[in-house]
């Protein structure tokens, strides 16, 4: 299977996209990678992303997908860029773009940087450096402009903020400039091929291309763990778990979470995977029976979570299985809730995050549903696998608008017999 990342620099109507076998999507954002049906063997073309109005696709997300044996090819856009610093690691770059980035020639992400339209479509809105310097390339060789006229007319063009630089605004600075004649001429090159000076077009074609005829064959390189797997690393893989259960997709994380909160067992589930690891250490160390363990540590006078405090890979699926053992059809049904609760309040409430939920709301939930004395609330959050009170409430806040919605309807329920 050949993933294309892709918004404004092709048109979903391209003929190369509907080639079998080729899976389009939009462009790349942080966490897009995670996505499980990525597979070894595949091949990622990677042509535009976001990093203005969301989180861009970090590096490590790239070196994580060719350590599973994916192949990546990079163009065009931000795909370009990420391949021209990736390519010591075996990410392919494909294009004029890629090889300008990779000459230092060019090496600013605003280069490639386009507005783009606020639906789905991703249209480009506005024109990008790159393409504008190639038209200026053939405008020179069209005898419409000498060299000092090109390079003035670049630089004032690379002035303009890059998602201002609209075709109105490039005619209003060639005219400023008095480079009517370059205006017409390039007007009437669009007229003939609406594609005229696309570079950026021509590069992400050449690289689904070369993905369809298997030029990122996955063995060019294999990435090992040791060069992205990274506490933020391990972080957002943890963030973009999923799994789909019963017809629902649900965040993993979110899945640990409500059990870590409303599972009164959870404390023996924790100790029994604290245990396991001890038994069978992740660095492939010896093994030993807790209590040695901690014997060996503390002499044996403090609870294991209080010693111990390991974050849990929610790529382990034996670990995730100890730790949802607990779980029923009705608490992966909450789990959906109130994520769409969280969902609503995004919608209704631009900005928000469950970051912003109040932390002494968050923790008087904890409290009322753990039934603990304030004075034990870190020991209760630590024997929950929660470290302490503090992360406990940071962990929980992503239930608070769900848990919120669902008392105030039973109470409205219980107001109304």
């Amino acid at each position: 299977m050949i993933h294309v990342l892709v918004g404004p620099t092709l048109s979903a109507s391209e003929p190369v996209l509907a080639a079998p076998g080729v899976r389009v999507l939009p462009p790349a954002r942080h966490g897009d990678l995670f996505d499980t049906a990525i597979g070894g063997g595949d091949t990622v073309v990677l042509v535009d992303g976001v990093y203005h109005q969301a989180s861009a696709l970090r590096h490590k997300e790239i070196l994580a997908v060719m350590g599973r044996g994916v192949g990546v090819i990079g163009a065009a856009s931000i795909g370009a860029l990420r391949a021209a610093e990736l390519a010591p690691y075996g990410m392919l770059g494909v294009g004029s773009i890629y090889s300008a980035y990779a000459s230092g020639e060019i090496d600013g992400d605003d280069e490639v940087a386009v507005g783009q339209a606020p639906d789905r479509e991703f249209g480009a809105l506005t024109w990008p450096l790159v393409n504008l310097r190639h038209v200026l390339r053939l405008a020179r060789s069209a005898g419409i402009l000498d060299a000092a006229r090109a390079s003035g007319l670049l630089e004032a063009l690379r002035a303009v903020y890059y998602p201002q630089r609209t075709w109105a605004a490039v005619r209003a600075v060639c005219r400023r400039r008095d480079e009517t004649g370059f205006v017409g001429w390039l007007a009437e090159q669009r007229e003939q091929d609406r594609h005229f000076g696309d570079l950026k077009r021509a590069d992400a074609l050449a690289a689904v291309t070369a993905a369809l005829d298997g030029a990122a064959a996955p063995d060019r390189a294999v990435v090992e763990p040791p060069v992205w797997e990274t506490a933020y690393f391990r972080r957002w893989s943890n963030a973009f778990a999923s799994t789909c259960v019963e017809g629902l997709e649900l965040s993993t994380e979110h899945r640990l979470v409500y059990q870590q909160v409303f599972d009164p067992a959870f404390r023996e589930r924790w100790s029994a995977y604290l245990e396991r690891l001890s038994r069978h250490p992740a660095d492939g160390g010896p093994g030993l029976v807790l209590a040695e363990r901690l014997a060996q540590v503390t002499g044996g006078d403090l609870p294991a979570d209080r010693v111990f405090h390991p974050t849990v890979d929610l790529r382990d699926e034996r670990a995730v299985a100890l730790l949802l053992d607990g779980e029923s059809p009705q608490d992966r049904q909450a789990v959906a809730r109130y994520a769409d609760a969280i969902a609503r309040a995004r919608r209704s409430r631009p900005g928000f995050s469950a970051a912003a939920v109040r932390e002494e709301v968050t923790r008087e939930l904890l409290l009322r549903v753990w039934r603990c004395p304030e004075q034990e609330f870190d020991a209760e959050a630590s024997a929950r696998g929660l470290t302490s009170g503090a992360r406990a409430v940071s962990a929980a806040k992503s239930l608070v608008p769900g848990f919120v919605e669902e008392t105030k309807r039973t109470e409205a329920a219980r107001g109304g017999r």
